[in-house]
């Protein structure tokens, strides 16, 4: 594992955050590998989640809780933000956020909203035109994280509604994929409890994918989950199998694990891991690029919380062959958390932004050489 040391958030970003800070939203200090730098990249963002950037340089910012999108325009070209705006509001859910030909695109709980035009309208946003409302209207794990796939779908993951069950619909506990016109619905993986993120390896366009395991099954099981999924039509074992070979006490008695498609890599029990993305820039070092950035949001129940950190996933091929944190600090030792990383996206710079739905900030994570 790479020596670590503490950086402390700059002077600048203090100053961009100053609000933020004063009302104790964001974090002191973050302990990151040597030649590493966190500041805050936008604040006055409520519930800041997941985060696409439009070829133009527009950063949008979904919600959930708050039923709201930002935007930020020139942040593709921007070491620190300009104002966050509202393009939507009164939604609901609005997790996920994806940008294709000019468009932005929004999941709510069951439907797909697109608002044409936006980045030519971010002042008088307009309606948006509902490209489906074929989703299952369950709040449990309800809310939705989206992206387009190199084969030009969208890709749209459906969540239990439920800690553990059988999937009461046919588009439950799944990835699915449609055209971009909202037609042609169908599922691309099956045995997905709830995938809040994913990316597709530059080169192989595989699809890669977190997941969350479930809970009341201890402290320290299941773990969650880091899958790979190279084709459609695989089954990665929810609710029957939980890791590579934890069977579920109900539902695990006739379905063995080795029946299943087995995740890549165990994460953490009970992390959250939620957005992830491969390292695609040129700013970090040359031993960063291709590894698998992941933000944990951290546990809810476990005894001793675990969690809100950014970690990493190296690979060698397809295998997964380390699993190690990259930023911490967001859970002190007394337990007490001052920021819940949800999503992280590679910049036009290399530059690694973090949003935080606890602390209503970004963060942008840069590499600078030390001499």
């Amino acid at each position: 594992m790479l020596a670590r040391r503490v950086v402390p958030l700059t002077l600048a970003a203090l100053g961009v955050a100053a609000a933020a800070l004063a009302a104790g939203r964001a974090v002191d200090r973050v302990t990151l590998p040597p030649g590493f730098t966190l500041e805050i990249f936008a604040d006055d963002l409520p519930g800041a989640r997941s985060l696409t950037l439009s070829p133009a340089g527009t950063l949008f910012v979904g919600s959930r809780d708050k039923g709201v999108v930002y935007a930020i325009p020139g942040a593709g070209s921007a070491p620190r933000a300009a104002k966050p705006r509202i393009v939507a509001r009164g939604l609901d859910s609005a997790n996920g956020v994806a940008v294709r030909d000019g468009a932005l695109y929004v999941a709510e709980i069951s439907r797909i909203l697109r608002f044409d035009d936006i980045e030519a309208r971010l002042d008088r946003p307009p309606a948006p035109v509902v490209i489906t409302d074929r989703y299952p209207r369950d709040r449990h794990h309800g809310w939705k994280f989206i992206a387009f796939g190199p084969d030009g779908w969208l890709y749209v993951p459906v969540g239990a509604p439920c800690n553990v069950c059988m999937p009461p619909g046919p588009l439950h506990e799944t990835i699915t994929r449609m055209k971009p016109d909202g037609s042609a619905i169908e599922v691309f993986a099956r045995g997905v409890r709830n995938s809040v993120g994913f990316d597709w390896r530059p080169g192989s366009h595989d699809l890669w994918f977190t997941d969350n395991g479930r809970d009341w099954m201890g402290d320290d099981r299941p773990p969650d989950e880091l899958n790979h999924a190279p084709r459609p039509g695989l089954h990665f074992g929810f609710p029957h199998c939980h890791g590579r070979a934890l069977a579920d006490p109900q539902f695990g008695r006739d379905k063995p694990c080795a029946d299943f498609t087995p995740p890549a890599a165990e994460l953490g029990p009970h992390v959250a891991a939620l957005g992830m993305r491969f390292y695609t820039g040129t700013m970090f070092p040359p031993e960063y690029r291709g590894r698998i950035f992941i933000a944990e949001h951290g546990s809810w129940n476990r005894s001793t919380p675990i969690g809100y950190r950014v970690t990493m996933v190296r690979l060698d091929g397809d295998r997964a062959v380390g699993y190690e944190p990259f930023a911490t600090g967001w859970l002190a030792e007394n337990g007490h958390i001052s920021g819940r990383p949800v999503d992280v996206l590679v910049m036009p710079d290399g530059a690694l932004l973090v949003s935080d739905d606890h602390a209503g900030v970004i963060y942008r994570i840069a590499y600078r050489a030390t001499r």
